[in-house]
């Protein structure tokens, strides 16, 4: 049993380690040429672009479900008015971020460690590497930087997306005034909800991109080993939102509140 815990212990000593000589490498090839720019743009849409119909849908129906169950709530308390606050705050705190995190975990998350992990396995990375081209400037830092600045537009879309949808179960089914729906969401926020909407999204995209490239990159074993890197990943990444969100909204409340 020692010598498990012990092996345990020293595998992860170790990821951690490579997970954070991944980091170095990528800070310094963002602040030095060879810069991809068209392998960049590539993965900007891909982010972004193809993440935007489940985000759209998580945040629709999230915020129907949140109207629907907050209506019920509010009821004993004669407070059916003040859903738009609760829901504002809500979605942009807390659900718009950490569900687009957990969406684009799903998708996006899979999709790098598959990616660079069949091309571990079939020796594409060394090929590049015999080329003279960096793999980390080529494949990771293209990645990262599209998840940095796009998950935070997705979560705002997601977010908006989810108010819309509450306003909607709102308006036809609690049959409460869409002016007192809106002035309601407006009254519920506050600037320093907004800057903990915005920020959250930049940290948690980092981490889930990240995470995926680590993980695929560190892929053995043939296709039975990308599988298994597959799983890991989306484990790793939506294990890691929720674990980043707490930490960090822990510290944007010592910080603005």
């Amino acid at each position: 049993m020692a010598s498990k815990i012990e092996s345990w212990a020293k595998d992860a000593a170790l990821e951690v380690q490579e997970y954070v000589r991944l980091l170095a490498r990528v800070v310094r090839s963002t602040f030095s040429p060879p810069i991809y720019y068209r392998d960049i743009v590539e993965q900007f849409d891909s982010i972004g672009s193809g993440s935007l119909t489940v985000v759209l849908l998580a945040g629709l129906f999230t915020g129907m479900v949140l109207a629907l169950n907050s209506g019920i709530t509010l009821d004993q308390f004669g407070a059916r008015s003040m859903i738009g606050r609760l829901i504002s705050a809500s979605m942009v705190k807390e659900l718009g971020p950490v569900l687009t995190g957990l969406m684009v975990a799903g998708r996006v998350g899979s999709g790098i460690a598959a990616e660079l992990g069949s091309m571990v396995v079939t020796d594409q990375i060394a090929a590049l590497r015999a080329l003279g081209t960096d793999p980390i400037r080529k494949l990771v830092l293209p990645r990262i930087l599209a998840g940095l600045f796009m998950v935070p537009i997705l979560t705002v879309i997601s977010t908006a997306v989810g108010m819309v949808g509450g306003w909607l179960v709102t308006f036809s089914l609690l049959r409460v005034a869409s002016s007192v729906y809106w002035n309601s969401v407006v009254q519920g926020l506050f600037i320093q909800d907004v800057w903990m909407g915005l920020i959250k999204p930049f940290v948690l995209g980092f981490t889930i991109v990240s995470l995926g490239c680590h993980v695929g990159l560190r892929t053995s074993g043939g296709t039975q080993g990308v599988g298994r890197s597959t799983t890991n990943a989306v484990v790793a990444s939506s294990v890691a939102v929720i674990a980043v969100d707490y930490l960090v909204t822990q510290l944007l409340i010592v910080l603005m509140y």
